[in-house]
C-alpha cells in the first residue's frame, strides 16, 4: 500500500537539426562542436563539448577530460560551468549547448548531461534564480531543448535540502 503517487513530467522541444535553432543558439552549438574536437578522451574515445552563453555576452567552453584513474576525469559540462563560475562569478548563465561524438561510431541520439552534470548545472541555476536553457545533441542529430535544468532534474538537491530541521 502507498500513501500517494507523484507524477513527474518533463517537456522538451526537439529540433530536426542545428539549422532550425535560433541564430544565437546555432552559434553556441558551433562553439560546443569546436570544443568537442579538443576533448581529451583517449580511453572512451567519446568526445563531448559544451558551451555556455553568459548574460555578459561571453561564451565559455569545456570538453571532457579523461584520466587513467577514471573517477578523476571531468565531463564537458562541469569543465565549462566551473570555469565560468571561476572566471565570471557574477554572470548569469543563459544557455548551455552540449554535443557528443564518438571516434568509433556515429552517435545517432541526442546525448543529455549525466546526473552529476545536471546537479552541477542546477546549482548555478538555483544560485542565479533564473533558468538555464539546455540544448543537446549527438553527432549532428536532432537537438533537444529543455527550458531549464530543473526540467531535466526535477527533484533537485539544493541548499534547502541541507538546511531543513
Amino acid at each position: 500500500m502507498f500513501l500517494k503517487k507523484i507524477e513527474i513530467k518533463s517537456t522538451l522541444t526537439v529540433y530536426s537539426g542545428v539549422d532550425e535553432l535560433p541564430a544565437e543558439v546555432t552559434a553556441l552549438m558551433a562553439h560546443a562542436v569546436r570544443s568537442r574536437a579538443m576533448a581529451y578522451a583517449p580511453y572512451s574515445r567519446f568526445q563531448v563539448g559544451a558551451a555556455l552563453l553568459l548574460d555578459n555576452g561571453e561564451v565559455v567552453c569545456g570538453n571532457n577530460q579523461e584520466n587513467a584513474a577514471f573517477p578523476s576525469g571531468l565531463c564537458a559540462e562541469r569543465v565549462a560551468v566551473f570555469h565560468a563560475g571561476a572566471t565570471f562569478p557574477d554572470a548569469v548563465i543563459k544557455a548551455v549547448a552540449i554535443c557528443a561524438a564518438s571516434l568509433d561510431f556515429r552517435v545517432k541520439d541526442a546525448v543529455a548531461p549525466c546526473g552529476a552534470c545536471r546537479q552541477a548545472l542546477a546549482e548555478y541555476e538555483y544560485r542565479q534564480k533564473s533558468p538555464v536553457a539546455v540544448y543537446f545533441m549527438g553527432d549532428n542529430t536532432e537537438v533537444y531543448h529543455s527550458p531549464s535544468v530543473r526540467e531535466l532534474l526535477p527533484l533537485v538537491f539544493t541548499e534547502k535540502s541541507l538546511l531543513q530541521k
